[in-house]
């Protein structure tokens, strides 16, 4: 194998295929990228054998072959490298020669045969997707994810396909996130329940662009996404993902309107106020106002209030102002407001984006569990 390629663009193939390269992999082939050179174009692949991505480049190609090349030590020397352009080939024993203007480097790697095999999509169901609605699809729902491996199904991201919708969600049985992108005419015959491994969608997500369209690939225990020149595949997570619409309410006491951005400067100044042990605002709702409590031995008290929109008799729930924080960070657009929808102390709370009322239609949709309230 022999090729000259742009040393930038090694850096960002190499860059997007690092991320896949396990830390401490179960077999040591694991820590190595393969690259192929072959039909004028370099093809690089990494795998931790549940998340898998291959890269695609045109290259000046002077002779094809394979090797498989340490990640991340090859990845640290192409890095140093000042030279515009570099050539590398192949040598005996495996190893391969790299030319970067005056200086010569050779280093160790294995044969190809020993590197796994990344899945064939022979057998797949193919959905064009917009890139821009699928990473803001994952962007507000993958936070939610529960990151205990003791709750395996709840560890990615729910993805269900309708005849006319794709419905995202992610929840770690404290907060929940449901969003949903509507799917062209031609997507009516598909239909399937899958669960991304929250690596795989962290992969998407980087690889994702704000414009054009990208095909995926959903087979019964496997998915893919074909990203211009990048591929990410991965294994689905096994088991039943529960029944998202049994956890949000939908017969509501009480719906406010609330300023975005107040609210979180707020809630970043009232959190300050909370300990570990009792991370929980109290949030009181009074006749033309809401306000924030929080009261620690350790530390002290806080009191912070801004204007809502309610009526009524006094109201006062508890949530965690970290995952409150969380919901609200991912609430992106243009809207400057979100509802608060409530029933009382012991319900969720339902949280939407702008004009959108809380209701199983809405998309995104945010509930976050209640925490006990303690005695002023």
């Amino acid at each position: 194998m022999k090729f000259i390629i742009a040393t930038q663009e090694l850096n960002q193939l190499l860059s997007k295929c690092l991320n896949v390269v396990p830390a401490k992999p179960t077999i040591p082939i694991l820590s190595n990228i393969l690259i192929e050179a072959q039909n004028d174009e370099l093809i690089f692949t990494a795998t931790d054998l549940t998340v898998g991505i291959r890269c695609f480049t045109e290259a000046k190609i002077l002779e094809e072959g394979a090797i498989c090349l340490p990640a991340r030590l090859f990845s640290q020397l192409i890095k140093e490298l000042t030279a515009s352009n570099i050539e590398l080939s192949t040598t005996a024993n495996d190893s391969i020669e790299i030319i970067a203007n005056s200086s010569t480097f050779k280093l160790n790697g294995v044969t190809k045969n020993e590197f796994p095999a990344l899945p064939h999509l022979d057998e797949s169901t193919q959905l064009m997707v917009n890139q821009k609605e699928l990473k803001e699809m994952f962007y507000q729902t993958s936070f939610a994810v529960s990151r205990e491996d003791s709750r395996y199904t709840l560890t990615g991201v729910s993805l269900a396909i309708t005849h006319d919708s794709a419905i995202f969600a992610g929840t770690d049985g404290k907060r929940l996130s449901r969003s949903h992108m509507p799917l062209k005419p031609d997507s009516e015959t598909i239909h399937g329940n899958y669960i991304l491994p929250l690596k795989a969608v962290e992969e998407i997500q980087k690889n994702l662009l704000e414009e054009g369209a990208a095909t995926l690939y959903l087979m019964k225990d496997k998915v893919a996404i074909q990203l211009g020149q990048t591929m990410v595949i991965s294994k689905l997570l096994s088991g039943d993902y529960p029944d998202v619409t049994r956890v949000i309410p939908q017969n509501f006491e009480t719906i406010i309107s609330l300023h975005r951005e107040e609210l979180m400067t707020l809630l970043r100044q009232i959190s300050l106020f909370t300990s570990e042990n009792s991370h929980s605002v109290r949030f009181t709702l009074t006749n033309g106002a809401l306000k924030l409590t929080a009261n620690t031995r350790e530390i002290g008290e806080g009191k912070v209030s801004m204007p809502a929109n309610y009526q009524g008799n006094k109201l006062e729930i508890a949530f965690n102002p970290s995952y409150f924080l969380d919901i609200l960070r991912h609430c992106k657009g243009e809207a400057e407001t979100i509802n608060l929808a409530l029933i009382d102390a012991y319900n969720p709370g339902v949280i939407t984006i702008g004009d959108m009322l809380p209701s199983l239609a809405a998309s995104p949709l945010f509930v976050l569990m209640p925490m006990r309230l303690n005695e002023e």
